[in-house]
């Protein structure tokens, strides 16, 4: 079975809501397209791959997803070109992460048929969701979580995967203001800090309301042991621009591997920018602050793609970063993966997907 000959049942809306959306003002996440596709996984397999209207669905209140937290998610983009034709954004790569959540949950993988021609009869289907304006683009939420009726502790037998969509655009109105996080953690070692599971956002929401009561925007996490290097930021994997090279924290087991930011250092490293991967100490950036050889940091994420902070705290003292200029690595680096994701440059990575 290929995404090409993938036996998907269609059922269309009776009514479209495309008209009630003002793609002018879009709200992150508040508008929903007219359809979703859902593949169950039951009796070992996967099946039942269709597409219908976006809706409610009927669960058991012993669904064991709502119980013992298995459930993940990715997040991905969908763009237009100049000619209206939808395009797909490293989509394999988020296939590809899915699985390896799911194999850490003890989840069944999603066979690539499936994830890929889901998604894109999904959004050939719903493609007058994608926008057109600059700055907006079509947010795609693929999901799965465990479905068995039965409050025993185990892995679940049953599964639903879906996936939806949503036209979106800025994430922040204004560069956020930062501070690092030095009593919670995001992540441990031996833990599950490097998938995509839903309990790693809920375990965030409460220090991040701290946080926002004192006025920032969101958190930079530190290490669970010592508190004393950077892991990433919010939602979003964290990066800076320090003595001339791209600096950010490597990989591991406690970081999401974002695609946003593995795509951000391969163009770095195609424009020929100094780029290290690496452990990057508390210490070593309030310093680069202090003595004004920390030129940006910004976060970056499907959702914000790339955001620069305007302030990182650290201890009670705000240290205020300077303003994004025209020819920085920041703004050029945004510039072209916009250009890119939009078709208005040659994809020479051979990223993206035409739908």
């Amino acid at each position: 079975m290929t995404a090409d000959t993938l036996q998907i049942e269609i059922q269309q809306t009776q009514k479209s809501r495309l008209q009630e959306v003002d793609f002018n003002n879009l709200v992150f996440g508040r508008n929903i397209s007219d359809h979703m596709f859902i593949a169950e996984y039951r009796d070992g397999q996967w099946q039942d791959t269709r597409i219908v209207p976006y809706g409610d669905l009927s669960l058991s209140p012993a669904t064991a997803a709502l119980h013992y937290g298995q459930a993940i998610f990715e997040g991905m983009k969908a763009y237009k070109n100049a000619e209206g034709e939808v395009l797909l954004f490293r989509a394999v790569d988020n296939w590809k992460r899915m699985n390896k959540s799911a194999e850490r949950l003890c989840m069944p993988t999603i066979p690539e048929e499936i994830f890929m021609g889901g998604l894109t009869e999904l959004l050939r289907l719903d493609s007058g969701w994608v926008p057109s304006q600059d700055g907006c683009s079509l947010y795609i939420r693929p999901y799965m979580f465990a479905t068995d009726p039965y409050i025993g502790v185990k892995p679940s037998d049953s599964y639903y995967f879906i996936i939806f969509t949503s036209p979106v655009g800025t994430y922040y109105a204004k560069p956020p203001r930062v501070k690092v996080e030095t009593q919670y953690i995001r992540a441990a070692e031996g833990g599950v800090g490097g998938t995509k599971c839903a309990g790693n956002y809920a375990g965030s929401l409460y220090p991040a309301k701290l946080a926002q009561e004192e006025g920032y925007d969101q958190l930079i996490w530190t290490d669970a042991r010592e508190h004393a290097y950077i892991e990433e930021s919010g939602t979003m994997n964290i990066m800076f621009i320090l003595n001339g090279k791209l600096v950010t924290p490597y990989v591991s087991e406690t970081t999401l591997d974002g695609v946003t930011r593995k795509s951000i250092v391969a163009i770095a490293h195609h424009w020929g920018i100094p780029v290290e991967e690496r452990r990057i100490s508390v210490k070593e950036i309030i310093d680069a602050l202090k003595d004004g050889s920390l030129e940006a940091a910004f976060g970056a994420g499907t959702a914000v793609v790339i955001s620069p902070f305007a302030t990182i705290a650290y201890e009670g003292v705000d240290y205020p970063l300077p303003e994004v200029k025209e020819d920085s690595f920041v703004a050029k680096v945004k510039n072209y993966l916009t250009d890119l994701r939009t078709g208005k440059v040659e994809d020479v990575f051979g990223w993206t997907l035409k739908v």
